[in-house]
């Protein structure tokens, strides 16, 4: 059964990524005049998106990479930014 949600409640909503790394908090929605084209989520403290990043503050997920919504939004693992790995 299809459940709509409002779109006030997913400000601050937990999104993590299919493969369960968690990926960051949902800042706002980027709306069309009929849909939501993305969102923009936010890099918080313990997100895998603060460790990529560094000193950026989030970035915007296009909606068609969108898995679920529910409690929490699940992404594809394909939104996540890839650099290079450090050598150690």
């Amino acid at each position: 059964m299809l459940r709509m949600k409002n779109i006030k409640e997913m400000y601050d909503m937990k999104v993590f990524t299919d493969q369960g790394d968690y990926f960051g908090d949902i800042e706002e929605a980027i709306l069309t005049k009929t849909k939501v084209q993305a969102w923009r989520i936010r890099a918080t403290k313990s997100s895998f998106l603060s460790k990529v990043l560094g000193s950026a503050k989030g970035v915007i997920v296009p909606h068609q990479l969108v898995k679920a919504i529910g409690d929490i939004m699940i992404i594809s693992k394909a939104a996540m930014p890839s650099y290079p790995e450090e050598e150690e």
